[in-house]
């Protein structure tokens, strides 16, 4: 074991005293040691109630004859970040929780790692440990919230964020909206659509990684608990087999996890983070291949925000693997891969029936015979941009505008509220990529207020910032390369005119090559907006968000 080398020999009793100071007997050390990665706190509402879960984990562990030893990691409510500058501080920490996991495991040595996770950034930033440190490991989340209700209006995060811009509009009166606020999110888990810490928690299931049940069974539900006791056992189950995390994440189950991103109409973030937790254990994901994989995966569910069913609707209806059984009638999965529940996905998904064909579509009845997410490419995106096609209006899958542009979330926000952004405009909202930004903030302030107002199905947005997976709309995220490093995007002028075929995966900038190439000679660099601290260090070292925006 690789806790050997911490606690066995003559030479180690100095470490075994350590080991003594906190209580831990000689019968404790001679197990297995599992590291047990807690990112409970008190300011993440998907996070606040994960001490039970991490308990519960830990007594799986003991259950199965190892001994955990628990330490902390950071996380970033993405919703109260949102709108000002603590959003630039929500991505950059997947880095900072990949780090602080190798430092710890690989200081303490552990034979095995559980991690409990459950928003956004936390999510991808431990699997992204995980591939770094091909120890056995399991990932089970706090689960998804519970949708709130507001008379006979089932809600989520998202409509509060779209009430502001219906407040504005005067669409919406003050009370309702103090009204809504108080019920909009009833308790604890991760915001309750198919938001990007759902989404995250959804493709782990489908990654093999973490159990079946992880993505779908509700915070609040006794099942959850459970989940996490036999999270527990399972790692103790890997480590006799000799499993390891760069076992389970294959080619393959990256594969399968884009056939199912594509099926559920994940959050566009899901093309952040898949190819930043393949670059850890040496796998390329092309942008081009995601939309090989979207011509043929038929889009089967609308979840909150595409539509009104939310993550519970999903767990009633069969969770992530009546999604996967659903797929694998037209053979669209590997099914022979093996996971964490020590079988493969065939045998998981043996007997699994889709009790909700409403809210998950059979194959046979997709809501679209193509995936969620399209790349787009064109001389504004040479690199590739990312929208969630499955939560854009028909008429928005092509769209001509003039350009409305910006070089910061705050200016369009004010715009918007201002009423100076209309109908048939194609707003451009540059230098909030991850380098420029930094940190690449999502816009949902902007794109919500936009549906607020009813121009979600009338206006088009593009940046090379990102959107929260609670975004809906012709909303054109990760264009790259980023305006801070000189891209098309950065060359667009007042009124130029774009157009996209989101189905044909096309954008464009109606512009000559010779114009562009006259503006690309006169072009400078802005100020960097962040000159100290880690944001400044983030800058330097990040790179596009075409390859998910990792550090070099």
């Amino acid at each position: 074991m690789k806790s050997d080398t911490t606690k066995i020999g003559m030479e180690r009793a100095p470490h075994r005293s350590l080991f003594k100071a906190m209580g831990y007997t000689d019968e404790e050390l001679s197990r297995p040691i599992v590291g047990v990665v807690n990112s409970h706190n008190e300011i993440i509402p998907g996070h606040i109630h994960l001490q039970a879960v991490v308990d519960a984990v830990k007594a799986g562990i003991r259950m199965a004859g190892g001994t955990p030893m628990e330490f902390p990691a950071i996380g970033v409510c993405d919703g109260i970040a949102m709108g000002h500058e603590g959003m630039r501080y929500s991505l950059v920490t997947r880095e900072l929780i990949a780090d602080s996991i190798e430092c710890v495991a690989k200081a303490h040595a552990f034979d095995a790692i559980v991690m409990i996770p459950n928003c956004d950034k936390v999510v991808p930033g431990m699997l992204m440990a995980a591939g770094r440190l091909d120890l056995p490991t399991v990932v089970v989340s706090g689960g998804p919230m519970l949708a709130g209700k507001y008379g006979d209006k089932r809600l989520s995060l998202t409509n509060m964020f779209e009430a502001v811009g219906a407040v504005s509009a005067g669409k919406l009166s003050q009370c309702e909206l103090d009204a809504m606020e108080e019920c909009a999110c009833p308790g604890c888990g991760s915001c309750s659509g198919m938001f990007t810490a759902n989404s995250m928690n959804c493709v782990s299931e489908v990654l093999g990684i973490a159990l079946p049940g992880n993505g779908t069974i509700p915070a609040p539900y006794g099942a959850r608990i459970a989940l996490a006791k036999k999270a527990g056992m399972a790692v103790m189950t890997m480590l006799e087999k000799g499993i390891t995390a760069r076992k389970i994440l294959t080619t393959a189950s990256f594969e399968n996890a884009l056939v199912a991103d594509m099926a559920l109409g994940c959050s566009s973030n899901t093309l952040l983070h898949l190819p930043a937790i393949a670059n850890e254990v040496g796998i390329k994901i092309d942008l081009h291949r995601v939309n090989e994989i979207s011509e043929k995966t038929p889009n089967l569910c609308h979840l909150s925000p595409a539509g009104d069913h939310f993550i519970e609707d999903l767990y009633a209806a069969g969770g992530v693997q009546a999604v996967l059984a659903e797929l694998d009638k037209k053979k669209l999965l590997d099914t022979s891969i093996v996971t964490v529940s020590g079988k493969t996905i065939a045998e998981n998904i043996s007997g699994v029936i889709n009790r909700n064909p409403e809210v998950l579509r059979p194959v046979e009845n997709p809501y679209s015979v193509s995936g969620g997410i399209a790349v787009l490419f064109g001389n504004l995106a040479p690199s590739g941009c990312v929208v969630k096609r499955s939560a854009c209006a028909p008429e928005m899958m092509k769209h001509s505008g003039p350009a409305r542009v910006f070089n910061s979330e705050e200016e369009t926000f004010a715009a918007l509220q201002a009423g100076k952004i209309k109908a048939g405009d194609f707003v451009v909202i540059r230098y909030e990529g991850p380098r420029g930004g930094p940190g690449m903030r999502e816009m949902l302030a902007v794109t919500a207020a936009l549906a607020g107002r009813g121009l979600d199905k009338a206006v088009a947005l593009i940046t090379d910032g990102r959107f929260s997976g609670a975004t809906r709309g012709a909303s054109i995220g990760h264009c790259s390369p980023e305006a801070a490093v000189g891209g098309p995007i950065a060359l667009v002028q007042e009124g130029d005119i774009i157009s996209i075929d989101i189905n044909a995966y096309s954008i464009k900038l109606e512009v000559s090559d010779e114009e562009l190439a006259l503006r690309k000679a006169q072009w400078k660099p802005i100020a960097p907006k962040v000159t100290t601290g880690y944001l400044a260090r983030y800058a330097k070292l990040v790179s596009s968000a075409d390859t998910g925006a990792v550090l070099s």
